[in-house]
């Protein structure tokens, strides 16, 4: 029998298993309360709209064949021109050649970090940071550094890349204030530093007014988009539907006529299909849905964060979210949320996400994500009532 493990290049041994993807296979079980997959909600999809739309392509025998065959790399052009008039809205003007269509913004999390890193070259990212993130970067073996506190400046080497998430960051639910942005894309500026802007949650705001993206903020300043050095991360998974499967990068057009080389040599393209049937859906239902969706969650997070400050120990702390899908609690130090997670599901039947997954290091081990997307009012009340139960007798 071969011994596999030989011959598997060194970057191999960086790739791990998403503790995420494991814990959603609890869902399956119906006696466990999970707020650990940070997904949506498949009641808010739009079904009749997806529906609707598949059947008016495949029904007329020229848009069947053009949705069925191969297409271009850079993706629908009718979808990248709507996309380039919903970014213009947000105070980002670009044309369809400054977009590409990806499989889901995880493909472009991995195309960047195929693009831009390289062995032992320093990519810096927050403490803690989205897990999927790290786990596309592993692959070309970076050397993390952290973003420095808000007012500190960088004192290390350049970083090859930096990679942040303004809006409701996936794991904190934390967001980035005006004056933080401005600092974020002037040290940027300072030490000659790309960023990745991932706003995969910029639409779930409930409190609060939206602020500009880091994209809008730095073209502003640099005369457009071209002379921007902020690649957008965009994705439908969290407004429309994840199962199609896209995404999209904004990006100076020198940036995106790489990627598309890259996406040539990956999967030529995303589906024309479901393309189609995304810029059909997107353009009719999305502003229109929003506000079912914010309110649904607005609703979800409230009851959470009221059930938390009922039955949590004062000895545990949380980050109370202006939007997005997350919760972000800490424990006493010396605690594993590990292990705390182990009781919790054997002993509560409750799960959660423990935090040390969402560090480039290592820490944060007594740190852990609970997502609120998912579970209605009684839901939530019972699984943090359980919770509570358990916390209250470890972090006393």
């Amino acid at each position: 029998m071969i011994d596999w493990d030989a011959h598997y290049a060194g970057r191999a041994s960086r790739m791990a298993a998403s503790e995420i993807r494991e814990l959603l296979k609890l869902l399956d079980q119906p006696d466990i309360i999970s707020f650990a997959g940070g997904i949506p909600d498949p009641n808010l999809f739009p079904l009749s709209a997806i529906e609707a739309s598949y059947h008016h392509i495949l029904s007329d025998k020229a848009r069947a064949a053009a949705a069925l065959q191969y297409s271009i790399s850079e993706g629908y052009l009718p979808l990248r021109e709507w996309l380039a008039g919903y970014m213009g809205e947000m105070g980002v003007a670009c044309g369809p050649d400054n977009i590409i269509i990806t499989n889901g913004s995880q493909q472009a999390l991995d195309f960047l970090g195929k693009l831009f890193i390289g062995p032992n070259e320093p990519v810096m990212v927050a403490r803690p940071t989205y897990l999927g993130a790290l786990q596309a970067f592993n692959a070309y073996e970076p050397a993390y550094v952290h973003f420095p506190p808000p007012g500190a400046d960088w004192q290390g080497p350049a970083p090859k890349l930096g990679y942040i998430m303004p809006d409701f960051q996936n794991p904190t639910g934390v967001s980035m204030t005006l004056e933080e942005r401005h600092q974020a894309l002037e040290m940027a500026r300072r030490v000659g530093m790309p960023l990745i802007e991932d706003a995969a949650y910029e639409k779930l705001r409930y409190d609060g007014a939206a602020l500009p993206s880091l994209l809008a903020l730095d073209a502003e300043r640099e005369g457009g988009i071209d002379n921007s050095r902020v690649i957008y991360c965009g994705t439908f998974s969290k407004t429309v539907v994840p199962a199609l499967r896209l995404g999209w990068m904004v990006a100076p057009r020198a940036v995106i006529k790489k990627l598309v080389l890259i996406k040539q040599a990956s999967d030529l393209h995303c589906s024309t299909l479901n393309q189609m049937v995304m810029h059909e859906v997107a353009s009719k239902t999305l502003m229109a849905n929003i506000g079912h969706i914010r309110a649904t969650y607005q609703a979800r997070r409230d009851a959470t964060l009221a059930a938390m400050a009922e039955h949590f120990p004062a000895s545990v702390s949380w980050t109370r979210p202006e939007g997005g899908m997350f919760i972000w609690a800490t424990l006493p130090e010396g605690l594993n949320a590990a292990e705390v997670l182990r009781r919790a599901i054997t002993e509560f039947r409750v799960a959660f996400v423990p935090g040390a997954a969402f560090f480039s290091d290592g820490t944060g081990r007594n740190t852990f994500r609970l997502s609120f997307s998912l579970n209605d009012k009684p839901q939530a009340t019972e699984g943090i009532r359980r919770l509570g139960q358990l916390l209250r007798e470890v972090a006393n």
